[in-house]
């Protein structure tokens, strides 16, 4: 939809295609038809950090995943997470840790290849600017029914690992403070172990179709929303790559340190939050920084950028190509991210096959108490990145205080600067703007696979206008946030 003003044009991408949730974004255009600034707007309020509030700490875990259904198990754990710092579960047994372990490699697993195979793919294989009625999933499925048959299996695969562990594949109960409430059966060990091999050599398949397209198209993909940043996002002790716990690093675009092995439970004295009234997403910046210059990112590119090396294999091999293409230097192509994200589906595929062969799994300790605490922090890696729950509790064991830090949120920013990138790249200038053009804005946000729902988290006021129109459209009331009431002579 186009809105003519006397200087400027507007032009609306809305609704966002293939991404999760609800957003928009607007390009704002001068008299040249240049672009002038692009943002991306969260269209859509959900308050789960309001809502929480009074609930018992045993409930949370199971309700704060239902702000999403794609990854669900990361606000699982984040939540347990920090339930276990209040419960005083300092060390979990050890087969709890490998059974939320095992969970949460199925659930990047799955989300990563939902996104690859299904969201993304059709940009990849068909261009940016192919006809809308084939650059879809439908499109993949006719002309390329292989590798769409290898998506939809692999991705049931990584839900077959979570049913197992969680107890179901959307919203599951296996998580619970201090612990889990069920282990790994060798019947249902077995039957994930069955097709192990296969899931390795398809997923192997899926980093060359990855790496090559970024090769291969490296002049578009190193001019394509391709900015210097900040990358955020936890690490092994040793600097490997960790996905379900570790310490926090930051580096700048340069790769040198802004901060490591910062325990995450510290993450209030470095980073800080700010809220603008044109989006329900908050922007995160780390402290040190300022809120100009301390913005970062976060997700599988930052944590290729991030991690010293990868503990298995395969993965670990694919790691250092993709750190080599820029020869070592932080990699800041927003189209790598897809690289990045098949070498994640492989190094769980070899993390979920190592963790099978572990007899702990069986094992029957499944939960572990401590000192009682008022306040919990957990974070996790979920697929889109670095994912902050923090709460507090009181002595009745309900929740007084939340407050969620998402991966879309970390990376706010980013997906700004993305597509206001694209944007003066691909449109300005031109009078006409196609379907095709504006699809590369929505393939520059693809490439962060946001989850809108997920990131529709506000601090301060919420900026609701209502107002009362006759039925000439006149206005006979307005009532709201952020409104001059004496413009219409009466109170509010």
């Amino acid at each position: 939809m186009t809105v003519e003003k006397p200087k400027t044009r507007i032009v609306e991408i809305e609704p966002l295609t293939r991404v999760e949730g609800h957003g928009k974004v607007t390009i704002h255009l001068d008299d040249d038809h240049n672009v002038v600034e692009a943002r991306l707007h969260i269209v859509e309020f959900r308050g789960f950090e309001r809502f929480i509030v009074g609930r018992l700490l045993w409930e949370v875990p199971v309700i704060v995943q239902r702000l999403c259904g794609i990854c669900p198990v990361s606000h699982h754990l984040a939540a347990a997470k920090a339930m276990d710092a209040i419960v005083g579960a300092d060390a979990l047994p050890p087969t709890a840790e490998k059974m939320r372990r095992l969970m949460h490699y199925g659930q990047i697993m799955q989300s990563n290849v939902l996104h690859f195979f299904h969201l993304s793919s059709p940009d990849l294989l068909f261009g940016f600017d192919a006809p809308a009625k084939k650059r879809n999933l439908f499109g993949v499925i006719r002309e390329h029914p292989e590798l769409a048959k290898r998506g939809v299996l692999l991705r049931k695969y990584g839900q077959e690992v979570i049913q197992y562990t969680a107890g179901k594949k959307i919203h599951g109960t296996g998580a619970v403070p201090g612990g889990i409430n069920k282990n790994l059966p060798l019947h249902e060990r077995d039957a994930l172990l069955r097709d192990i091999e296969r899931m390795t050599a398809w997923a192997r398949d899926a980093v060359e179709i990855a790496k090559n397209y970024t090769v291969e198209n490296l002049s578009q993909v190193s001019r394509f929303a391709n900015f210097k940043s900040n990358h955020l996002s936890l690490v092994r002790e040793d600097g490997a790559l960790d996905l379900y716990h570790g310490n926090l690093r930051a580096i700048d675009a340069g790769g040198n340190v802004i901060f490591d092995q910062l325990e995450y439970t510290r993450f209030n004295d470095y980073i800080m939050e700010e809220v603008r009234p044109w989006s329900y997403m908050k922007f995160p910046f780390i402290k040190s920084r300022g809120n100009l210059d301390g913005w970062y990112r976060v997700g599988p590119l930052s944590r290729m950028n991030n991690a010293s090396f990868i503990d298995t294999p395969l993965a670990d091999k694919e790691h250092r190509e993709l750190r080599a293409l820029t020869a070592g230097k932080p990699n800041h192509m927003s189209l790598a991210y897809h690289w990045a994200r098949m070498i994640e589906v492989l190094h769980c595929v070899e993390k979920i096959h190592e963790l099978l062969l572990d007899t702990d799994l069986q094992g029957t300790e499944l939960r572990a108490s401590g000192s009682r605490r008022e306040e919990g922090i957990g974070v996790i890696e979920a697929p889109r990145g670095s994912l902050f729950h923090h709460y507090k509790v009181d002595e009745h064991d309900q929740v007084t205080y939340c407050n969620l830090i998402v991966s879309t949120t970390h990376n706010n920013s980013g997906l700004n600067r993305a597509v206001t990138d694209v944007a003066r790249k691909y449109l300005s200038g031109k009078k006409r703007i196609t379907e095709g053009l504006l699809n590369h804005v929505e393939v520059a946000v693809r490439a962060y696979d946001p989850c809108l729902s997920c990131a529709t988290h506000a601090l301060g006021q919420m900026p609701l206008v209502v107002e009362l129109h006759d039925a000439e459209g006149r206005l006979l009331h307005r009532n709201g946030q952020y409104v001059d009431q004496a413009t219409l002579g009466r109170d509010a």
